[in-house]
């Protein structure tokens, strides 16, 4: 039986949810079965939809408010989402729980480390000042930066190699890490683009 597995989406001001196909073919491309988890008011049905899933993906977006960790949002913080940092931070929570698989890409990585009570940098050209263009101008295959593996991770015994080309469309970045987390992969510049949790 294909896992059914848990997809978190954009959610704009109306609730609207919406996915790109792209997250999608990933997941059945994988053998899994996606379904998307819209917003829910009541707790009772959010409950049994993460009861219901063996598995869950945190996607790309907007920025996570930095109120979530702490400070306030500086002129270079971009696009908020509240109703989806609502939902997302009550997912994650249900779903760390059930010691059941989690993968989160770009936002929804960031979006860990602050669950697990890390921070971030709001805007990395700004804080940090980095020649490495974290936030391409180019089309989302194209690759543009290299990042260093972590010997004896996950990610090493996945990758088999220390060193490897990626795409880039993120202008935050993980400052200090979230309970757990240990990290896997950096840029040349030192900032943070892959971890994994010490205890799973």
């Amino acid at each position: 039986m294909r896992p059914l597995i848990a997809l978190l989406a954009e959610i704009n001001d109306e609730r609207y949810s919406g996915v790109q196909q792209a997250y999608v073919h990933a997941i059945e491309a994988s053998g899994g079965t996606p379904m998307l988890i819209p917003y829910l008011d009541e707790i009772q049905s959010l409950e049994k939809a993460v009861a219901a899933c063996d598995g869950f993906l945190f996607t790309g977006g907007a920025d996570i408010a930095p109120s979530r960790y702490g400070e306030a949002a500086k002129e270079y913080c971009g696009e908020i989402r509240h109703w989806r940092d609502e939902l997302e931070f009550r997912v994650f929570e249900l779903a760390f729980k059930t010691n059941k698989p989690i993968l989160a890409i770009c936002r929804g990585l960031q979006l860990i480390n602050v669950a697990l009570g890390g921070t971030l940098y709001q805007d990395i050209p700004c804080e940090i000042g980095s020649a490495i263009i974290h936030r391409q101008k180019t089309q989302g295959q194209d690759y543009a930066h290299s990042v260093a593996v972590v010997a004896k991770t996950p990610l090493s015994s996945l990758a088999q190699t220390e060193n490897f080309l990626v795409n880039s469309l993120h202008h935050q970045a993980i400052k200090s890490l979230g309970r757990g987390l240990c990290t896997m992969a950096t840029a040349d510049d030192g900032i943070i683009e892959a971890v994994y949790h010490s205890e799973d």
